[in-house]
């Protein structure tokens, strides 16, 4: 079977990590007997003005190259940015036209497989119409829980779902959401990420702190994600502070990853006097990132949404137990005790569950065990059999 996977969502020589989930999980469909990926992932046009550093790195993405050994083409479309939104699709299938068809004509592909829901799946839809080939779309987390709120979008949304040939949700609470859009629910396939065992797994904890200078005595709590509001950071900040002020033992919290919220987080470790306990680590590559996740005591993800959250599958299969907010997808993952713990979002449950997990004595093999257990090769198996019943039409 021949498939073009579809998405803007994917890593380009400017942004190795972008979308990585989606590589992962096509590249072990690429690697499955009898089948052949390519990846079309446009980006946004944009002249090649560095004054404009947000978006100056768009204008660098190569036209075409190889990604972990995918063939992947960056076609532009065209973006008016925060304005416009309800265009963003047509935009996109627009860009992307000329070079679908000339791989439809060059690959021959039986199926397009499109992720992330609008405006990609969206494009991809119409991209299906246009050359009469089925698509299918997945639904990663943030595109429904984000779309599904805003009025003038959420009609094309429901276009997406009911116009696509097969829909894939990564968690139950997602597919939940996109039957109540209107979606039939026989329609809709659970397939959850997977982990890449490889780059994630449990090693020496001393070791894995003396490369990072980490101290050897210290209680460490880690939270991985984007420096963004909903990811809850200024609520761990808070209750960490609450944790310093009451404990007898030195602990210190490791924050990795970047955003628009940084400055703001920053200003709240120094007023709370958390200067010297609390680190910001930017962001690491995934070498590094795994000698964090061992480094740590515990893992943290105060989230006001998520759908699989990649950084709590990763820290399991690092054999790291986890603290997470009890929404949407988290606790089809976190699903017992054994492995962390589940809070309610606000500080007094955060300062709660981090207590208990760090005062417990956690079975990190037990936990690594758990997290090693699904791999990218059974979630392509799982794919393969979506992508062959609509190829089948």
């Amino acid at each position: 079977m021949k498939i073009l996977v579809f998405s803007t969502l994917f890593p380009n020589n400017t942004a190795p990590a972008h979308g990585v989930f989606i590589k992962n999980r096509m590249k072990a469909v690429s690697e499955m007997d009898g089948h052949e990926v390519r990846v079309v992932a446009p980006v946004p046009y944009f002249p090649p003005i560095k004054r404009f550093k947000a978006w100056y790195r768009f204008s660098q993405v190569a036209a075409r190259e190889r990604v972990d050994g995918l063939t992947v083409y960056h076609p532009r479309y065209l973006v008016t940015p925060k304005v416009g939104m309800t265009a963003y699709g047509v935009c996109l299938f627009l860009g992307a036209l000329k070079t679908v068809k000339a791989l439809e004509k060059s690959f021959s592909f039986d199926v397009i497989d499109a992720h992330y829901m609008y405006p990609d799946a969206f494009a991809a839809v119409l991209l299906g119409k246009a050359l009469n080939k089925p698509v299918t779309v997945s639904a990663r987390g943030s595109d429904i829980h984000q779309f599904s709120n805003l009025a003038m979008i959420r009609p094309l949304l429901r276009y997406t779902l009911t116009q696509a040939d097969a829909v894939i949700s990564v968690c139950d609470s997602l597919k939940e959401m996109m039957v109540a859009l209107g979606t039939p629910s026989h329609k809709v396939s659970v397939i959850p990420n997977g982990i890449d065992g490889t780059s994630f797994y449990p090693a020496d904890r001393a070791e894995a702190r003396q490369r990072l200078g980490i101290p050897l005595d210290a209680r460490v709590v880690l939270s991985v994600g984007a420096l963004i509001r909903l990811k809850g950071h200024h609520l761990l900040v808070e209750a960490f502070g609450r944790i310093v002020a009451e404990e007898t033992e030195h602990t210190c919290l490791y924050i990795v990853g970047d955003g628009v919220e940084r400055g703001v987080l920053h200003r709240q470790v120094q007023a709370l006097g958390l200067g010297s306990r609390v680190v910001f680590c930017g962001q690491v590559p995934h070498g590094v990132l795994v000698d964090y996740y061992n480094a740590a005591d515990l893992f943290f993800l105060g989230s006001e949404r998520e759908g699989w959250p990649n950084v709590i599958s990763e820290s399991l299969a690092c054999g790291i137990p986890v603290v997470a907010t009890r929404v949407n997808g988290i606790p089809e993952i976190v699903r017992s005790d054994d492995l962390g713990g589940l809070v309610a979002r606000d500080v007094p449950s955060f300062v709660a569950g981090i207590r208990r997990a760090l005062d417990t004595h956690w079975d990190r093999s037990a936990i690594g065990a758990y997290g090693q257990s699904r791999s990218w090769a059974m979630v392509a198996e799982n794919v393969v059999s979506v992508l062959k019943r609509v190829s089948m039409r």
